[in-house]
């Protein structure tokens, strides 16, 4: 099955070039953009919105304009796998690479969770005790990791449409959220008093937790450029969709979250579909309930989008890695149909729905969902730390002057120092913070000892594969 049908040894380049500006961008909004960051900002209260800025300012800017740099001196396939590589070695390589993979078998349970619950709405006010039925949320989550999965494997042909469809389908309805609230809030007062001093950061221990969900939030715009080698240009595309969407994403965040606290009470405000409930509150004010239900079936398009996206680019780390023969070959295979790598999404999808049954175990939906995200968090973010430290790393490099298409970090080696330095740290404040259980967690010992055990445990999986896969492939150029 896994035989090229060009005849080409080389497994990347079987690939096929499939998307262009339009759909890096819609798969970035896909990506990034989450309804439920809206939500549990807004959960949060108003002084998310000075968080959002604060974020967007010290690593969503530095995120972009590194990325846009190492995407467009190195085009491979891999992204940040490839980065880490080229900078630390191998190992440091296989690290990133695989922390940054194994993530999402933690990541997409509790995006599909929240992706269930918002589909809830669909069926109108309804939708308030359905988002809390775990066997609807337990099916439709694996309802949604299927589609996402077969389209994938068909091919980018057929998954960028998914993509592209989920882009816009995210994006529409929050717009819409924001139309609600401007339209209500011209008519009568707001129902929360936001004001320059309520929207102040507020440190305590309950939100502290908090903090590294707002920096989550804004990841992903590197995801695309792990699936370099499947892109028109992508050293001109890659940057040019980069920030076109970083300011989309950037000011939908802050829009929406200000849209829902102007329709529902902080306390009110669902972490998870907290969007939706305020959409239906004000469609159902202005006689538009309509809107309700839109807004829902568009986000469950856009929802099953950002599952298609992720599981489309994640999937090509472990597949780069699996050539390099760190990881079992399997997972360097390309379907002979459908040029995709059939493997590491089929691997990637299997686990994710293990975890997404062990994680009801013994827990609320809202516990299961918080040590869901924070598990991913801590995992995701380990690669963004090698990510600003090649930045650094790669500075002095001939490339880096030599490479015409390079989109460089501006203000020369102070410059690269700074956004290197800023990253880096936002992100290690990062990982200490989802440490912290969250305040209204009923078993914090118990919170914590999982979240710790389970991180460590699949960061011990993969160092035993790497070091499988070392001795292997030492063993083969002896033999060789």
């Amino acid at each position: 099955m896994s035989q090229p049908a060009n005849g080409s040894s080389d497994p990347i380049k079987q690939l096929r070039k499939e998307m262009g500006f339009w759909d890096v961008l819609l798969f970035n909004i896909a990506t990034v953009l989450g309804p439920r960051w809206i939500a549990a900002a807004a959960h949060n209260g108003t002084s998310s919105i000075s968080l959002w800025v604060l974020a967007a300012m010290f690593f969503f800017v530095p995120s972009a304009l590194v990325i846009s740099e190492l995407s467009s001196r190195f085009p491979e396939e891999g992204g940040l796998y490839v980065w880490a590589k080229e900078a630390f070695g191998d190992f440091h390589g296989f690290v990133a690479g695989w922390t940054y993979w194994i993530y999402t078998v933690f990541y997409f349970p509790g995006l599909l969770l929240a992706s269930a619950a918002m589909s809830a709405y669909i069926i109108g006010e309804g939708g308030v005790t359905l988002e809390h039925n775990r066997q609807f949320l337990l099916w439709v989550s694996l309802g949604l990791l299927l589609v996402a999965v077969v389209l994938n494997i068909i091919g980018l042909n057929i998954g960028k449409w998914l993509q592209n469809a989920g882009g816009v389908s995210t994006y529409l309805p929050l717009m819409m959220l924001v139309s609600v609230a401007a339209a209500l809030w011209s008519r009568h007062d707001a129902i929360t008093h936001i004001t320059w001093a309520s929207m102040k950061p507020v440190w305590n221990w309950d939100t502290v937790n908090f903090w590294s969900q707002i920096t989550f939030a804004f990841t992903g715009l590197e995801l695309v450029s792990a699936m370099s080698a499947e892109i028109h240009n992508p050293q001109r595309t890659l940057p040019r969709a980069v920030i076109a969407s970083g300011v989309l994403i950037a000011a939908m965040y802050i829009a929406g979250t200000l849209a829902v606290l102007s329709l529902v009470s902080a306390p009110d405000v669902s972490p998870t579909s907290g969007v939706f409930h305020a959409i239906t509150v004000g469609s159902m004010i202005l006689k538009l309930g309509f809107l309700g239900v839109l807004a829902a079936l568009l986000v469950t398009v856009g929802n099953a989008g950002g599952v298609g996206s992720t599981v489309a680019g994640i999937a090509r780390v472990p597949f780069v890695v699996g050539i390099d023969r760190y990881l079992p070959e399997a997972f360097g295979k390309i379907h002979s149909r459908w040029r995709t790598p059939y493997v590491s999404i089929l691997v990637q999808a299997t686990v994710s729905g293990a975890i997404l049954l062990v994680s009801q175990i013994n827990e609320t939906t809202r516990g299961a969902y918080q040590f869901l995200v924070d598990a991913a968090i801590i995992l995701y973010f380990i690669p963004f730390l090698y990510m600003f430290a090649a930045a650094i790393k790669l500075f002095g490099r001939r490339d880096r002057a030599e490479n015409k298409n390079a989109v460089l970090i501006p203000g020369g080696k102070a410059g690269v120092w700074t956004i290197g330095i800023v990253g880096f740290v936002v992100v290690l404040i990062g990982i200490i913070v989802s440490l912290v259980p969250p305040g209204d967690s009923s078993d914090k010992l118990g919170f914590e000892l999982k979240l710790v055990g389970g991180t460590l445990a699949a960061i011990a999986l993969g160092l035993t594969l790497y070091w499988r896969g070392a001795r292997a492939k030492s063993a083969g150029q002896a033999k060789a």
